[in-house]
């Protein structure tokens, strides 16, 4: 864990490596800070700033390691290693954040002579850490300190153990089915996979989970209403305190939101904020809460007519085709498809055929090459799982530009979800440049009965849109890690480079490039194309009101509830549903409880950023259309130089106005999405 010469060794990493040596990193990295904040070092960037970058990136590589390794491989041995040394990680950082003298240095070289003889990489670095000295307590008074250490420190081990709870709760349930008859209407893909689970776990019959590649399909296409309802509640009530049959009260997550909401109040409230939101804000794009709440609201005003004649026609459909007269929403998914296909003439089982993993991947790449003029080839590194594959970016030269570890497939010891995330920054070094290294991480079906695996349309969107994050973090041009790549850049617009890559899975060449039958090796159709693109707003108002659902629901969370009141979070999530849903689930519903967005991940009242960065993103890839080729070169260009690359460098407002030339509007969103005319 310790070398950091190259790539991490996955091949050697053992838990029981974490305790020696974070220890040692943390015992060296405070050695370090002692170092620099003595009165003889002076504070300038060579001696202090980029010393003290240069001197912790070992320690951030190394726990970045094991957090990973938590997430990907979440066996016993690991959880323990990774929450035994989780508070002192956690400790640490608070200290950072909080030691007057580090603040004092960074202050000294903000207002020296030296501050403006700084590249502009420099100087954001140092605005950045004044900043986050106050939102790190630094300015509070020496007999507040440690209790503001303890909230940090406790918030973080309520976030590892919410994501925790919620991969329990979902590993603990099984649904085996023996009865064949019971499954008519699942894609045999979808079959397969469950007699393959079944038989793994030494049973009869199909099993089917709670992990996305079992659940989505079984509720998409299952033509058993009661399978459905069983599968929608064991789903539905996950780390709940709702007796679902398979649950434990210790994986409740409903004290640990509780506990996490007070925690952050008091958090707000000693560094001088009137609330959680307005700490969050305070590195963002936005300004205020309540711009954030006139922006969800103005959306919602837009799109909830559209969600509303979506509800209506599904209902209807599902009344008059279906005979279903009591809607649920277990019915909802598998209308859904059965109305897709009814209007449009196919189904995502069709389309998915189409997909098969090798072809997605040559032509992802192709994409990447063609945008930015670089290539991408296979690599090796050590990995730690044998279905993770390695690759390299470089220049049309030959010279590198970056690396990145591809995991594809959901595993019961995998955190569910897709993310991005790093293994090495891109900065100068006393030799030359270190070229950054990235994790992209799915959930993603493995290949069954011999055959590739497929994809579903929108699994391949998200691929693609992890992608984007990737190409944000590999793709700076950067030379200090503290504005390379995703690091500095505005939480609420950090999607914008991942939803921009998302349009591509939209274009007809790209498609032909990206397809091959999983039987017959033949290219998708042009009539399955434009049937596709046809449904590509299908029911877009329904996902639009429930994506700004979920977002003003953390907003409200962190703005305006007070979790020591008499009202419930369940409450605020009810008030919220009453103003902008149409689809409505039942009481028992315990959504909050598997929020990981805000609860056990960095969205606490900036999961709007989702629909803000779709704004901007839309916009972007506006520039394209408005070319008259989604591979305009000037223009791809001008993307990679103005947005992509730049990092944190510069305010993310800056870069959209360097490459539009403009400020932002929603017109391109809203008409991408089917909610104005083109």
């Amino acid at each position: 864990m310790l070398d950091f010469s190259d790539l991490p060794r996955f091949d050697l990493i053992q838990p029981e490596h974490v305790k020696p040596a974070i220890t040692q990193l943390l015992a060296d990295g405070r050695a370090l800070v002692e170092k620099l904040t003595d009165d003889s070092t002076p504070a300038t960037w060579a001696d202090f700033a980029g010393a003290l970058s240069a001197g912790l990136e070992g320690f951030g590589r190394a726990w970045g390691v094991v957090g990973h390794l938590h997430s990907v491989n979440d066996v016993p041995a690991w959880r323990e290693a990774y929450n035994e040394m989780l508070p002192e990680v956690s400790r640490f950082y608070t200290e950072l954040g909080q030691n007057l003298k580090l603040f004092d240095k960074y202050r000294a070289l903000r207002k020296s002579a030296e501050y403006s003889t700084l590249t502009a990489e420099q100087q954001k670095i140092v605005d950045n850490e004044v900043r986050d000295f106050r939102l790190g307590g630094a300015e509070l008074p020496e007999d507040q300190k440690p209790r503001f250490q303890a909230i940090m420190e406790e918030l973080s081990q309520l976030s590892a153990k919410f994501s925790e709870n919620i991969l329990d709760a979902t590993n603990a349930f099984a649904e085996i089915v023996s009865d064949e008859s019971l499954l008519a209407g699942l894609p045999d893909y979808a079959k397969d996979a469950a007699r393959e689970a079944a038989e793994k776990a030494g049973v009869e019959g199909w099993k089917f989970t709670l992990h996305a590649p079992s659940y989505g399909p079984l509720m998409q296409y299952a033509e058993n209403r009661d399978l459905r309802a069983r599968m929608y509640r064991a789903y539905a009530t996950r780390a709940a305190e709702i007796d679902n049959g398979y649950s434990k009260p210790e994986w409740d997550n409903g004290p640990l939101i509780k506990r996490i909401l007070e925690l952050k109040a008091e958090d707000a409230q000693m560094l001088g904020f009137n609330n959680f939101a307005e700490v969050s804000l305070y590195t963002k794009m936005a300004d205020t809460p309540a711009q954030v709440l006139d922006f969800l609201r103005d959306m919602a005003k837009k799109a909830k007519p559209f969600a509303e004649k979506d509800i209506a026609e599904l209902k209807a459909f599902a009344k008059d085709e279906l005979g279903i007269t009591d809607f649920q929403p277990w019915d909802a998914a598998y209308a859904s498809e059965k109305l897709m296909q009814a209007r449009y003439a196919f189904s995502e089982q069709e389309v998915k055929q189409y997909f098969t993993e090798p072809k997605v991947i040559a032509g992802l790449f192709q994409v990447i090459e063609s945008l930015f003029t670089v290539k991408v080839k296979e690599d090796k590194a050590p990995v730690w799982h044998e279905d993770v594959r390695f690759y390299r970016i470089e220049t049309p030269a030959g010279e590198l530009v970056g690396q990145f570890y591809m995991d594809l497939y959901a595993r019961e010891t995998k955190r569910g979800g897709a993310w991005m995330d790093e293994a090495r920054s891109r900065k100068r070094t006393a030799t030359g440049i270190q070229k950054p290294i990235a994790y992209l991480n799915c959930n993603f079906a493995r290949p069954v009965a011999g055959k590739p695996a497929t994809f579903t349309h929108d699994e391949v969107i998200t691929l693609f849109h992890e992608t984007g994050h990737g190409l944000h973090h590999l793709l700076a041009r950067g030379e200090e890690m503290g504005v390379s790549g995703i690091h500095g850049v505005e939480w609420d617009a950090v999607e914008l480079p991942s939803q921009f890559m998302e349009n591509y899975c939209w274009e007809w060449d790209v498609l032909q490039g990206m397809t091959a039958h999983a039987d017959t090796g033949e290219t998708l159709p042009r009539v399955l194309y434009d049937k596709m693109l046809a449904a590509r707003n299908f029911q877009s108002g329904m996902m639009t009101v429930r994506q700004i659902e979920f977002s003003i629901f953390d907003m409200r969370l962190h703005y305006e509830f007070d979790p020591k009141g008499t009202s419930t979070v369940m409450d605020v999530i009810d008030e919220v549903r009453r103003e902008v849903a149409v689809l409505i689930p039942p009481e028992w519903h315990r959504f909050p409880n598997s929020f990981s967005h805000i609860f056990g991940g960095g969205y606490a009242a900036g999961y709007y950023s989702y629909k803000w960065a779709e704004v901007l993103s839309a916009d972007c890839y506006a520039a394209f259309e408005e070319a008259g080729d989604p591979f305009d070169p000037v223009v791809g260009k001008r993307f990679l130089e103005e947005i992509l690359s730049r990092g944190g460098e510069r305010p993310a407002l800056e870069n959209f106005k360097a490459f539009r030339g403009r400020e932002p509007s929603p017109d391109a969103l809203l008409r991408h999405s089917g909610m104005i005319a083109a």
